[in-house]
């Protein structure tokens, strides 16, 4: 380490409560002097206390301060007296003078000196009389100091206001809120992520490597007559790696990073801003080549002019004009790259997405079977694993799982070991941790009656079954009885990654869905309340049949999904009421459809079903092998594939 830095390091940091701390016991020790600390005042006495006094002879000097107030100095003789004791003269810290051995307020001037003339026109020693003024030097300053304390409580409440309580930080004071507030990546500033440490993502993750190759070598593609890109937009569902694609961009680019959210830009002060946007690029050109990332850009990125009320968001607006203006305006921006980061790209404004702006928008998707496994092998190199953990196995076992999805699965399972006394994590603790992440915690003290227990036995073999006996319908995993986050029992199914679904596909996959309740009739001619969430997912399938994806022969091949989420009819529907009382009866005679298949399969297969519902009675948990014991090998054969599409769907009641 440099003698620089050591010597940096030594220097104490100033604390701006002790500079407050110091002002107010400034303050303090003013007023206690300004008071008069140190010019005692005496002993309070009263007139006729006085008057006797003089007459006895006791008083030796009489000194009239502003016309107001009379100090009393008494003989030596009188202080040695007993009832004089207590206000012996001594000398001030603050003076070499005699303090006063009484005061008192005199009142009217003249009319004490005529009496005081008449007391002591017997005395033999005569009475010394002086007239002195006085005044306070610290006045003024004790006149202005709560003016003072007042602005320095307004500067600090506004410094607090402005987001910044530091003393030197950016944006902390008052002048500085216009300021920026990137956080800048540099030489000096050691960022450990590269694009090693990004498993998957290799289309992205090559899109977003040509762009740091573009501030390294610009004349490699300058040369040829092109213009570096000024600006790549990075759009993808929660959790799959756009943000870490930045950080490695930061430790990739060995060039000047900037990167803030765009929440960073709102203040609730007009016009704040607009500056920290001209602010943030006026840093990055003095600092040219640079990369500034912006995550989360819809804070400000959103369309302009939609559902605005009376003008409330005119300063976001500003904003982004302003951020419009910086990537593509009058002024040049030279060698300085936008990267931004969101999961919301349909409600970004179209001017913040034309070419010129956001060049490129890079999808950053779901992963795959084969991305997964990489995806794994990064999250499991800091655990205490099994030699033998097949994570191929585990790749497959977490269909629709987002990067951040996987980490937490393998910091569930190192959980659930340590919770278990292991030594390391096995296969068996990813599949709890898969299940409590999917399902929720188990809980196995839930109460719960023994007709309730026999009809979530029945709800879920109804599942099982008819899952088995059609050929669409997701493989079976796992069905289980345990109560597990607010279900009474679930069933987990390991969904083909299809590319694009058929009509046939969703159909079964509905039927199946309705295997629970289609069970609960077949057995208990009953149905109840816990096939909530089949019910919903049944609906949304087939609403979405007839109005998205138009599957529906009597609606026709029309869809009324509006892509950009930018609805230009407002609040009316884009369908007549008639169109509307036609769609309600396609979906609900789909669905019933798909019930009354459900009961007739169970109807033929009822004995099976009671079969498989007692053991599930009896063990709690059963697998696919619990399934072949009793129906057989499966009539259809899946193709596994390894396209990612579908979620890791789960049935809840």
């Amino acid at each position: 380490m440099s003698k620089d830095k050591k010597t940096n390091k030594k220097k104490p940091k100033i604390n701006l409560y002790w500079v407050y701390g110091a002002a107010i016991a400034v303050f303090i020790i003013i007023n206690i002097v300004g008071s008069g600390f140190g010019k005692s005042k005496g002993s309070s006495l009263s007139a006729n206390q006085f008057f006797e006094y003089v007459r006895n002879g006791d008083v030796k000097k009489v000194d009239i301060i502003n016309r107001r107030i009379a100090k009393v100095y008494l003989t030596k003789a009188a202080e040695s007296k007993e009832i004089h004791k207590k206000t012996i003269s001594k000398s001030n810290v603050f003076s070499t003078q005699k303090t006063p051995n009484y005061s008192f307020e005199i009142g009217d001037l003249q009319n004490f000196e005529n009496k005081l003339d008449k007391s002591r026109d017997n005395l033999s020693t005569p009475i010394e009389i002086t007239n002195n003024t006085e005044e306070n030097p610290w006045g003024f300053l004790i006149n202005l100091l709560p003016f003072i304390l007042i602005i320095g409580f307004w500067i600090f409440i506004m410094r607090r206001m402005s987001g910044g309580a530091g003393g030197g930080a950016a944006g902390g004071q008052i002048f500085n809120i216009g300021k920026s507030k990137a956080k800048l990546f540099d030489q000096n500033t050691e960022v450990k992520t590269t694009f090693k440490d990004v498993a998957g993502l290799e289309g992205a993750k090559e899109e977003v490597q040509e762009i740091v190759d573009f501030l390294k070598n610009p004349e490699k593609y300058t040369s040829l007559g092109g213009k570096i890109p000024k600006g790549a937009l990075l759009v993808g569902s929660p959790g799959t790696g756009k943000t870490l694609l930045a950080k490695a961009v930061a430790g990739e680019a060995k060039v000047p990073f900037f990167s803030l959210s765009g929440s960073d830009f709102v203040e609730m002060f007009v016009g704040v801003g607009a500056s920290r946007v001209r602010d943030l690029f006026k840093q990055a050109k003095e600092k040219s080549p640079a990369i500034i990332f912006i995550d989360e850009i819809d804070a400000i990125g959103r369309a302009r002019g939609k559902n605005a009320m009376s003008g409330s968001n005119d300063e976001r607006e500003n904003t982004l004009n302003q951020l419009l203006t910086e990537m593509d305006g009058f002024g040049t921006n030279t060698n300085v790259i936008v990267i931004a980061a969101t999961n919301r790209a349909d409600i970004l404004d179209k001017a913040l997405m034309r070419a010129g702006r956001f060049d490129r928008q890079i999808f950053v998707d779901l992963p795959d079977v084969r991305e997964r496994k990489e995806i794994f092998e990064v999250h499991l190199r800091p655990l205490k694993k099994e030699q033998d953990l097949d994570i191929d196995f585990l790749s497959k076992q977490t269909p629709g799982f987002s990067g951040a999805d996987i980490a937490n699965v393998c910091n569930e399972a190192a959980l659930i070991a340590a919770r278990n006394g292991k030594k390391v994590v096995g296969k068996q603790d990813f599949l709890d941790a898969v299940d409590r992440i999917v399902g929720g915690l188990e809980k196995k003290n839930k109460i719960i009656t023994p007709e309730e227990k026999r009809a979530v036995a029945f709800h879920e073999a109804g599942h099982a079954t008819v899952s088995w006996m059609l050929e669409h319908a997701a493989p079976l995993v796992k069905v289980t009885i345990v109560p597990r986050g607010q279900s009474l029992g679930a069933a987990w199914y390991l969904p083909e990654e299809r590319l694009i679904v058929r009509p046939e596909q969703m159909l079964d996959e509905m039927c199946a869905a309705l295997g629970g309740r289609a069970a609960e009739k077949v057995i208990f001619n009953k149905i109840s309340t816990g096939a909530l969430s089949d019910l919903e997912k049944v609906t949304k399938q087939a609403r979405a049949m007839v109005t998205v994806y138009g599957l529906s022969d009597k609606i026709g091949n029309l869809t009324y999904y509006d892509s950009s989420g930018q609805n230009e009819y407002g609040f009316t529907k884009p369908y007549s009421e008639q169109t509307a009382i036609l769609i309600d009866k396609e979906i609900s005679s789909i669905i019933e459809k798909q019930y009354q298949r459900a009961i007739d399969l169970l109807e033929k297969h009822k004995d099976k079903l009671t079969e498989l519902a007692e053991v599930l009675l009896h063990k709690e948990v059963i697998f696919k092998d619990n399934l072949q014991d009793i129906f057989g090998e499966r009539p259809y054969k899946t193709i596994e594939n390894s396209k990612t599409k579908n979620n890791n769907s789960q049935e809840e009641e």
